[in-house]
């Protein structure tokens, strides 16, 4: 997938108005989840990404510890949107980036992250139960 399929993918699920919300979503969501995966995680999870969107995941600062309430905080403050969005930017980001990457990498990414993240994967875990 290339960065403006990925882009209008976002800006699509999340019905934004304008493709720049949509890049500031994923540049919310990948960067504060980058800051909360260790650099190799984050390395291994941008592999498949388009060039400017892994970007977000392997320049954060790494190995942070926090839980998934700050998770959403983070995404607030950096897609300036209220918390209840942020988290279901970062469920649709998520989302996406399930769908383009192996299954067992993510199951990597889960196992990194306390069960407090587990709202992170609820898109992916309803299409799952679906199938």
């Amino acid at each position: 997938m290339q960065y403006d399929e990925f882009t209008g993918q976002i800006q699509s699920r999340l019905e934004l108005s304008d493709t720049g919300r949509a890049v500031r979503a994923t540049r919310a969501v990948l960067e504060t989840l980058g800051e909360r995966l260790q650099a190799g995680e984050a390395t291994d999870l941008a592999g498949p990404l388009p060039m400017e969107i892994d970007y977000y995941l392997e320049s954060a600062d790494h190995g942070q510890r926090f839980d998934y309430d700050e998770f959403v905080d983070r995404v607030a403050d950096r897609a300036t949107v209220d918390a209840s969005d942020a988290n279901y930017h970062a469920q649709v980001v998520v989302g996406l980036v399930s769908e383009l990457v192996a299954r067992s990498e993510i199951e990597q990414v889960r196992a990194q992250l306390p069960d407090d993240f587990d709202p992170l994967f609820k898109l992916m875990d309803a299409e799952e139960i679906e199938e």
